[in-house]
């Protein structure tokens, strides 16, 4: 008998747990900060922060999202980086979510410039058209296998952005993007928006200094000393689902992301605005 009532207090003890983690880590953005040293920077942008929201599919964290846009705000960025997967495929009401995307963007857009990369999420569902008109009229720089130059103290860097894959079959591919962008520009510091995780080798062979991405939603289920367990195609033990990789000269940050479409609970792996900090020298 007294075995049966520890046992009960100790199965208690463990579905609360979980139940606690499951929630905490679902509801709980937490805000990570990434410093990264290039000495090609220009001087001018010593100290540049970058905030990257990726896979928001339609979230809500407060009135009007104002929780998510606060946090946004207490990272002091200097531009604002949405890198696909605003929308959610799955999600009935496209209206419902293009209001959602509006007020969070509008938001943002108070805060510092923002600038938008398109997800599979977004080609997936049919709002894509009325998704960029709005997106462009809220004053929202759409990236379409396009770049900027972004200016600052005499410095230039290259802000440059791609479609996902799941975009026109037409499009051009972004090894042939770069490098026509570098053929036309020369050699700058670039910063790549891209929201699938899988190039790093190519942008690292391509001169790329920095990529941002996300996709990946941490691997969904993270543990101690993995990687995240699932990856974006249901793969198990996915590489590149959170932090910041090297090759050669080029870094990839990846995001976890914000919201969640899986079906499975975000487990240990927070909803996750990620900051990166640019900074000159070694």
């Amino acid at each position: 008998m007294r075995l049966r009532r520890v046992l009960f207090v100790l199965l208690l003890i463990l579905v609360l747990l979980t139940a606690f983690l499951i929630f905490d880590s679902s509801a709980r953005i937490v805000t990570t900060e990434y410093t990264l040293r290039y000495p090609n920077l220009p001087d001018s942008f010593d100290g540049f922060r970058i905030v990257v929201l990726s896979d928001i599919h339609a979230a809500v964290f407060g009135e009007n999202n104002s929780k998510l846009i606060s946090l946004a705000a207490d990272a002091a960025p200097d531009m604002i980086a949405v890198i696909g997967d605003l929308i959610d495929k799955y999600e009935p009401g496209a209206e419902g979510q293009l209001k959602i995307a509006q007020e969070l963007v509008t938001g943002l857009g108070r805060i510092a410039p923002v600038y938008f990369v398109t997800g599979n999420h977004e080609w997936d569902s049919k709002a894509i058209t009325p998704l960029l008109s709005m997106l462009r009229e809220s004053g929202v720089t759409v990236l379409r296998n396009q770049y900027v130059k972004l200016e600052a103290g005499g410095g230039v860097i290259l802000l440059a952005g791609t479609d996902d894959p799941n975009g026109p079959a037409d499009m051009v591919k972004p090894d042939e993007f770069v490098r026509n962008m570098y053929d036309k520009e020369g050699r700058y510091f670039t910063v790549m928006l891209e929201h699938r995780n899988s190039h790093l080798e190519l942008y690292s062979e391509l001169g790329v200094d920095l990529v941002l991405s996300g996709h990946a939603h941490g691997g969904i289920i993270r543990l101690p000393f993995t990687d995240g367990l699932i990856g974006p195609n249901r793969e198990f033990l996915p590489s590149y689902t959170n932090g910041v990789y090297a090759m050669g000269g080029t870094n990839m940050v990846v995001s976890r992301g914000i919201g969640n479409h899986t079906g499975w609970p975000r487990f240990l792996n927070n909803p996750h605005i990620v900051v990166a900090e640019l900074r000159a020298g070694d």
